[in-house]
């Protein structure tokens, strides 16, 4: 067994069972680029401070260049002492040349592992940015390609008011506009770079943190080095957005999981994205809609269970902060897979306009216009709503029918009985952000204006 970066303390080796227990390679060499990155800037760092000869410093670089190549063509050697991808690329640059043994000068895995992980979680931050996107546009060509078709708007999933299918389909392109927010102010609050921190107190050696900071892409340097090696913040708040997201998707499946049905069908799920049944000839399953909902469970399980993780640790850095990586690296690979099979399902789906209008067409959606018609007759909100609410129940008794009881009511009448009719209660929700094809139309160019910027 090769000697660990500690081995000078212990007379002896490790037991199986603490290395077993300890070794984080199998999930964290997926790290590679963000570590070698880091330590490329690091080694160039030292060489200008005076710490690495200038042909050593261009030496270590070159390995680090092999080593990555290695990596990246899945030919690298990992060897039983490697474990964690820092201390297996250490290793691989010190075979190559010996200089590489003087890489960890004035670093710390410490505060090169917190490096590491900020800048992997801001590459997958901006990867899932784009799938958002990428998602918003597919309701963004829908919503402009159905038209003034409608739905019924529902509460409670009790037909309600009558939206537009476009008002319905940019709700859930604003949720997404929200996620995205929260992972690009997340984005700006991690892009800090602890490098420099050592193992919690900063170095005796002329380190320059700005250097390296500004060669990584970095806004800024770490204040407090305690905080620098010990701060999870940025994967605690990763995982919140993630599992935010995840019920916005989880909303989107249960709504296509419905619409689908044959007690509603206002969709018809394009063939390569469902499934069939082994013994039911005739079931056609939206089957990425139920895994986008159930998935939403498992991202906040891992939110919850990482925070569990943290609210007892002291500072500065305890080997607890290594359940940093799994959660977040199986949340975003979940998120990742989740949207792009969600956005084939929503690009491909039909949407069955004339049943969606059935549905929206019943009088009883209009109860709320009726009211309002009292309303601009001077009658108090609440007296109308319960004019209106009486009739309603007289149509639900058998009375008559709602058309027939308003166009007979004294106080309603012929005129009032006109907005009933399908498709008119629908064009009246025209104030801002509201249901109708005209407030929608502005509505639409405000997306448009969001998703350009």
């Amino acid at each position: 067994m090769g000697n660990t970066l500690w081995h000078g303390r212990f007379a002896g080796g490790p037991s199986e069972a603490l290395q077993a227990l300890n070794d984080s390679l199998p999930f964290d060499q997926r790290m590679f680029r963000e570590d070698i990155a880091g330590s490329r800037a690091h080694v160039q760092m030292l060489a200008d401070v005076g710490l690495f000869d200038p042909e050593d410093c261009a030496a270590v670089l070159a390995a680090l260049d092999t080593v990555e190549a290695e990596l990246e063509a899945g030919t690298f050697e990992f060897a039983a002492s490697d474990e964690d991808i820092h201390t297996a690329v250490e290793r691989r640059v010190t075979e190559l040349h010996p200089a590489g043994a003087r890489i960890h000068t004035g670093r710390s895995r410490n505060d090169q592992v917190a490096t590491d992980l900020r800048l992997w979680t801001r590459n997958a931050i901006d990867q899932i940015d784009s799938l958002i996107e990428r998602l918003q546009r597919t309701l963004l060509a829908h919503a402009e390609s159905v038209g003034d078709a409608y739905l019924p708007g529902y509460t409670h999933l009790q037909q309600a008011q009558p939206v537009a299918l476009a008002h319905h389909l940019l709700a859930h392109g604003w949720a997404l506009q929200r996620d995205r927010s929260r992972l690009a102010d997340n984005r700006a609050r991690l892009n800090v770079s602890p490098l420099g921190a050592g193992a919690l107190a900063g170095s005796s050696l002329p380190l320059d943190p700005a250097q390296t900071a500004a060669a990584l892409g970095f806004d800024a340097v770490f204040d407090n080095s305690l905080d620098a090696v010990s701060d999870r913040d940025f994967v605690a708040e990763t995982l919140f957005d993630l599992a935010m997201l995840g019920v916005h998707l989880s909303r989107m499946g249960e709504e296509l999981i419905l619409w689908s049905s044959s007690e509603f069908g206002f969709v018809t799920l394009d063939d390569g994205f469902s499934t069939g049944s082994s013994m039911m000839p005739q079931k056609k399953n939206p089957d990425i809609a139920e895994l986008a909902r159930g998935k939403a469970g498992r991202l906040v399980g891992h939110l919850t269970g990482f925070l569990t993780t943290l609210k007892g640790l002291p500072l500065a850095y305890n080997k607890d902060l290594q359940e940093d990586k799994e959660p977040l690296f199986d949340a975003v690979d979940t998120v990742c897979l989740t949207l792009l099979a969600l956005d084939g399902m929503v690009a491909t789906v039909t949407f069955e306009v004339e049943t969606m209008a059935v549905g929206a067409d019943s009088p009883y959606s209009a109860a709320t216009d009726l009211a309002e018609f009292l309303v601009n007759r001077q009658m108090a909100f609440r007296d109308a709503h319960a004019v209106v609410g009486e009739l309603v129940r007289k149509a639900l008794a058998g009375e008559g029918s709602l058309v027939d009881l308003v166009a007979a009511s004294p106080e309603l009448g012929p005129e009032a009985a006109d907005l009933l009719a399908p498709g008119v209660s629908v064009a009246r929700r025209t104030t801002h952000g509201g249901g109708s094809a005209q407030a929608v139309a502005a509505q639409l160019e405000r997306f448009r204006r969001v998703l350009n910027r």
